[in-house]
């Protein structure tokens, strides 16, 4: 074998080693560039919800109005402060990362027209009882004891313009229920 075809080997030889470790960096960096930006991703949104969770003044209550609750008839049932979900982000946030909730105190959503709504629980840590009303102020269907941290759907069965959140078992322990009326009235 002469000179030349030796070196012509050996020159193929390194080569294909050259070639091998560029193609195993490009991989490795593609991995890693996947991974980290998947972990930085899941770290960024776990960074969020705990701010969110532990931002007291952000999310504290802040009393906006009161609302009653009254039987069919008319009569007084329960009264409670609330705070009011009037535009997309206040909606969308609604009642998500609080901590604790006073028995005397909830949440009312507005909505510009009576119409099938549906809620859900996703990042809310409190259990709610979720009561959807029409645009006559009845009650037209109550979602008790809503599982904290669910994103099952859970819709108002009936056309409904207003939707109240207070904490789970409320309605039960005050007797509310389908056909009853709330008066709210902002401060």
């Amino acid at each position: 074998m002469s000179k030349q075809k030796q070196i012509s080997k050996k020159q193929q030889a390194k080569n294909k080693f050259t070639l091998v470790v560029v193609v195993i960096v490009l991989i490795a960096f593609a991995a890693y560039f996947i991974f980290s930006n998947l972990l930085v991703h899941k770290e960024e949104v776990n960074t969020e919800l705990d701010k969110a969770v532990n931002n007291k003044t952000t999310y504290a209550f802040q009393k906006m109005g009161e609302l009653s609750f009254h039987s069919g008839e008319g009569k007084l049932i329960s009264q409670i402060d609330i705070e009011i979900a009037e535009d997309d982000e206040h909606r969308q946030r609604g009642l998500m990362f609080r901590e604790k909730m006073e028995e005397n105190q909830g949440m009312i959503f507005l909505f510009d027209k009576e119409t099938a709504q549906a809620f859900w629980m996703h990042n809310t840590i409190l259990p709610l009882d979720i009561i959807y009303v029409n645009s006559k102020m009845e009650i037209v269907h109550i979602v008790k004891n809503a599982k904290p941290f669910d994103d099952t759907s859970l819709p108002s069965i009936k056309p409904a313009q207003y939707v109240v959140e207070v904490v789970a078992g409320y309605s039960d322990k005050n007797g509310i229920k389908d056909g009853d009326k709330i008066v709210w009235r902002r401060l």
